[in-house]
Parts: C-alpha cells; sequence; structure tokens
C-alpha cells in the first residue's frame, strides 16, 4: 500500500468499530497514522491509537496499562539497550558484550509483565561499537533472537531507516511504513500470522526476461546466466514452495498460446502443470484472481500476487485490497527481499502428503477454467500520482528511426499488423502524410519512445503501434485525444486487420466513436470530436509536450 492508495482507502471506508490501541516506540510515529488508519479499515475498523511523547518508551513501562486498549510494543535493538542508539553516537568505551545483552533480557523482562503487550522488532543495523565486525554480527543475532523468544513478531531489518530517524526521530523507511502498519493492526487484532496459500504471479519480466507478444519466444531469458539467473531463481523458489503445498496460477497479458509456450522450452525450471492455472488474456488482473479465488474457495487473504508493472499491481491491490501484492524487482540487488517477503508469507512448519498433492488437487477442479472477463479498479487517482509526461514527436520532420522500428516490431496493440520498410513510410509522407511518435516517462523512470502512428494524406491511420509495456496507463487513448483535437490533422479512418495477437488493439476499437468495426480486415470510420470529448479526461493525467 502506498500513500495514495492509503489516501484512497479512508476516502471511501464508512466507518467501523473504533479500535483502540498503543503503539509503543522511542522514536516519532506520527508518519505512521495514516497507514494504521487505512489497514484498520480495510478490516473495517476505525483505528484510534495512542503513541509516546518521543523517547519515552522506557518510562511507559512503569505506567498501568490502559482497559480496553490493547498495547503493541515496536522495538529496535537500541531499545534493549541504550548503547545501541545511533542518536547518541558512538560509545567512547563500549559496554562489555555480555553487560549488553543482560541489559536487553531485564528490558524484555519488564514488558513481559504486561501479560497482553504485543511485541515486534525490527532487526535494525546496529552501531559498530566493537572494533570486530564479527562481534557486531553476533550481537545483533543475539538480540534477535532474545526478542523473538521473548514472543516478538520478527520484522524486516529494511524497514529501519537511519536518515529519517537522526532528522526526525521517525525510525520506519517510507518504504517500509505499509508493512510496518499492516502488521501492527494485525497484531492489534489478534490475527494469527496465518500462512498465505496462493501465489498468483505474472509471466513477462517476472517468470523469464522479455516479453513474449514483442521479443518472440527465444529472445527470453530463464536460465542460470546472464540476464535470465534471477528469474531462473525466482522460478526455482516457486518450484519449491509448490513441492510444499502452495498453489500456484499465473495472469499474463497475453494470448494464450504464447503464454504456454515457454514453459516447453529446455531449461525452464517450472512447467505449465506446476501451476493450477495460467490465466492468458487482456482482461483485468483483479478480475482473474477473483474468479480464481471463487473457483478455489477461497478468501481473497490467502492470496499474493508478484508484477514486476506497478500499475497491474494497483489494479489489484485497489479493487481487491484483501491480496498481498508483491513487485517483482528490476534488478538482482532487491531479489533476497522478495525471495524472503515470500518465504515468511508461505511459511510452513511441516509438509504433509496432502500438501505435496494439492496442485494436482485443485487442478482438476480448475480444469477449462477461462479467463474471466470484467472491468478492473478505476485507476485514475493511482495514475495522476505517477507524474507522468507524454511528450508527442512529429516524426514526418525528425528522425523517424524509433517509430519505425515500432511499427514492424509491435504485436500486440498494433492496428493491422502490416509491416512498412523506411521507404515505403518515406513515400506516404511524401505524398501528405504524417507520422507522429510518443514518449512517456514518469517518476519511476523514463519509458522512452512507446508509440508510433502513421496517417496517410486522406486522413486514414496507417498503423498505429504502441509497446506493451505502457499498457494501462491510458497513453493510446490520451494521444488520440491529442491528435482529435486538431481539426486539420485528426483522424478520420482506421485500416484495421485483425491478427493473431491484436487482441489489445480490438479491444481499443470497440470505443463508440469507431464504428465498422469486425472480426476480420476493414477501413474502419472513426468520430475525432467525439472521441476527444468521450477521452479529454485521460489527457489531463499527463503532462503534454510537443517537440517537433
Amino acid at each position: 500500500m502506498n500513500f495514495l492508495e492509503a489516501n484512497r482507502i479512508l476516502r471511501a471506508f464508512k466507518g467501523g468499530p473504533n479500535l483502540p490501541f498503543l503503539l509503543a516506540l522511542s522514536g516519532t510515529a506520527d508518519p505512521l497514522d495514516i497507514y494504521l488508519r487505512a489497514f484498520a479499515a480495510k478490516h473495517g475498523h476505525t483505528a484510534v491509537p495512542r503513541t509516546l511523547p518521543f523517547g519515552t518508551l522506557e518510562q511507559a513501562l512503569f505506567e498501568a496499562p490502559r482497559p480496553h486498549e490493547t498495547e503493541v510494543f515496536l522495538l529496535f535493538p537500541w531499545d534493549l539497550n541504550g548503547a545501541l542508539n545511533w542518536r547518541s553516537g558512538l560509545p567512547e568505551i563500549a559496554p562489555k558484550y555480555e553487560d549488553i545483552l543482560e541489559e536487553a533480557k531485564r528490558f524484555l523482562a519488564r514488558i513481559s509483565k504486561r501479560k497482553e503487550a504485543k511485541l515486534l522488532y525490527v532487526p535494525a543495523p546496529i552501531p559498530p561499537i566493537f572494533p570486530d565486525p564479527y562481534v557486531n554480527n553476533a550481537l545483533s543475532a543475539n538480540l534477535s533472537s532474545l526478542a523473538t523468544h521473548s514472543g516478538a513478531r520478527l520484522l524486516n531489518g529494511d524497514a529501519f531507516a537511519l536518515s529519517s530517524f537522526l532528522a526526525s526521530g521517525c525510525p520506519v523507511t517510507g518504504a517500509g511504513m505499509s508493512e510496518v502498519a499492516k502488521q501492527v493492526i494485525a497484531t492489534v487484532l489478534g490475527q494469527a500470522d496465518e500462512p498465505s496459500k496462493v501465489l498468483v504471479t505474472d509471466l513477462d519480466n517476472v517468470m523469464w526476461k522479455g516479453a513474449i507478444g514483442e521479443d518472440g519466444i527465444d529472445a527470453l531469458a530463464f536460465t542460470p546466466d546472464g540476464a535470465g539467473f534471477y528469474h531462473f531463481i525466482y522460478q526455482s523458489l516457486l518450484k519449491t514452495l509448490k513441492a510444499e503445498g502452495v498453489i500456484l496460477a499465473a495472469v499474463s497479458r497475453n494470448d494464450p498460446e504464447d503464454a504456454l509456450a515457454p514453459f516447453e522450452r529446455e531449461g525452464m525450471v517450472l512447467r505449465a502443470d506446476d501451476f493450477v492455472a495460467i490465466l492468458a488474456s487482456y482482461q483485468a488482473k483483479s478480475a482473474q484472481i477473483s474468479e480464481l479465488a471463487k473457483r478455489l474457495n477461497l478468501g481473497l487473504e490467502a492470496f499474493v500476487f508478484i508484477d514486476d508493472n506497478p500499475i497491474e499491481l494497483a489494479e489489484v491491490s485497489e479493487a481487491l485490497p484483501k491480496v498481498n501484492c508483491i513487485p517483482f524487482p528490476p534488478s538482482e540487488e532487491k531479489l533476497p527481499e522478495l525471495l524472503g517477503a515470500l518465504r515468511a508469507a508461505f511459511h510452513r512448519e511441516t509438509v504433509t502428503a496432502e500438501d505435496q498433492n494439492r496442485t494436482e488437487m485443485y487442478r482438476i477442479r480448475l480444469a477449462g477454467m477461462a479467463p474471466a472477463e470484467a472491468t478492473g479498479a478505476n485507476l485514475a487517482t493511482f495514475l495522476s500520482g505517477l507524474e507522468m509526461t507524454l511528450t508527442i514527436h512529429d516524426r514526418g520532420k525528425s528522425d523517424r528511426t524509433r517509430a519505425v522500428q515500432l511499427i514492424n516490431k509491435t504485436n500486440q496493440f498494433n492496428l493491422n499488423g502490416k509491416r512498412l520498410i523506411d521507404a515505403e513510410v518515406s513515400a506516404i509522407l511524401e505524398k501528405g502524410g504524417r507520422l507522429w511518435g510518443a514518449s512517456l516517462k514518469d517518476r519511476h523512470g523514463n519509458h522512452g519512445e512507446i508509440l508510433s502512428c502513421l496517417v496517410d494524406e486522406q486522413g486514414c491511420v496507417l498503423s498505429l503501434v504502441m509497446s506493451c509495456r505502457v499498457f494501462q496507463r491510458r497513453v493510446e487513448h490520451a494521444f488520440l485525444a491529442w491528435l482529435s483535437a486538431k481539426t486539420n490533422i485528426a483522424p478520420r479512418s482506421f485500416d484495421f486487420v485483425a491478427t493473431e495477437r491484436n487482441e489489445p488493439m480490438r479491444m481499443f476499437l470497440k470505443d463508440t466513436a469507431f464504428d465498422g468495426l469486425n472480426d476480420g480486415d476493414g477501413v474502419i470510420t472513426f468520430d475525432a470530436p467525439r472521441f476527444n470529448a468521450t477521452h479529454s479526461a485521460d489527457l489531463e493525467l499527463f503532462r503534454l509536450e510537443t517537440h517537433d
């Protein structure tokens, strides 16, 4: 959950039973408030959190617990022994190793006297108070062990942010706010840390490196070398989880044949029969997961969803807030964090014969399951928060290399699948045609030039293509709304041909501004003013720039 999602949840929440609790930590907790209230709202409760003044955690242990108020102690290593506090600097003379542990035991013993107190522990890095780094590492491990033996739930050490702890006193990193708040609310509600049961994964750039619909099957990387190495490791973990009874499923914005083909390749760790279902379509992923939950007769809280695309994650999180949405990392450095999160989500103490056979049992139940046809969540708020800039280039007057490359490479969002060499494009331009390109960037980075549109002198769109990596950002709607507003160059028709792979384009052409769509070839008439009126709001999602 990010800040925008938390705001959205709270705006939609109509109120529920009060959930009073004390969040006790030695630092500042103010930035956590919105996340605490949002996670409580997801469970139908109105959070009523109380926090302690800065630096008064130890004094609070001498006060009697308040009636009807659950106490959650969010502890860090320096709470167990003050000599480890970064804000105090390193001690000139380090305490004895044994004395640090004894003080930690005494502190935890005082908390244990509060019979209803719940403990969360963040194994944050400690200052290097000993000259030997191995001793410092051993101390960290021992403190974590003491905390867990005292009943504390262990959180991720990455939740700690030294910069904000020193600057404002808040020890929780911005990226860790959501997970910490989630754990706090789960603890207050007394929810057992039940393991998840179903892992739903995306395919392109998750199961393998590359997009099969655009790059082709031979370009995919998934073996233990080069670009495919960390996809191989991810698959290896999923294979292990499946053997332990975790149900695997896949959802992908692809054609079914394309989605299944890589699982037949040599070197692929996972095979199609390792999954209870591989749902490939261009419908909303939330709809696929929701239907899957119904067929499996499982609650959505049992589901974990993995995707590399923040738009897909936001769509599922918006429509299905109980699903645990986890991003697939863009590079190897964050892979251990993902694998650790999955291990924690699907933890099991024992594996039974029934666990090992679970996939086959559910495969029989789901035999013949077709992708669901349903709309997903309205992502306008999330998309606005991406701070997207759409730059439109007049490629009839500038370098058109990338625009022509897109026409000859793109498969899924492709008007007709026709390939054109540069000389053919040049001939169309010389007769008065126009060629447009569009680039996209957002707060996550620059996506490069992702759209190309070729229009002849009669106003017929001969080529319209867009890269699949920007699906669901409404780029195609915004671009065509912009073009439709230009009365002197607005298109009048589109030369559509149905191909084996351009289902996303066919879905786009179902808009009421198009007339004449059928299952085969044909020129479709286009009502530009109607499209512009209908989709002007899509333009507002972008900061628009135009370049000759």
